[in-house]
């Protein structure tokens, strides 16, 4: 395998991980473990930070002139990154409301 689809495959296992410890985490508040919630969502913004830290690199080395090739593989781990940060983000709210609810 080609060093740059390692790459590719590297940004879709964390924005995977990413958006499958959020799940976990709002399965966790529905049940009402607000703290394994919490706990879970922090380990999902590790796996996107880790992501992120790879897109870094990556746009460092083109505005330095490295250029990479764009694929149908790397657009499809740029989407699968997107979606996983917007689940993400919806996630954390539905807790905020799931705890709201709770505490009524």
């Amino acid at each position: 395998m080609e060093e740059m689809e390692l790459i590719i495959f590297e940004i879709i296992n964390h924005g995977g991980t990413a958006k499958a410890l959020a799940y976990e985490a709002l399965e966790a508040a529905e049940q009402g473990d607000y703290e394994k919630a919490e706990a879970l969502l922090k380990e999902s913004d590790q796996s996107l930070l880790n992501a992120h830290k790879i897109q870094t690199k990556m746009i460092q080395e083109e505005a330095a002139g490295k250029r990479h090739e764009v694929s149908v593989l790397f657009v499809h781990a740029q989407d699968h990154l997107m979606t996983a940060i917007e689940a993400r983000t919806l996630i954390e709210y539905l807790i905020k409301l799931h705890k709201k609810i709770g505490d009524l």
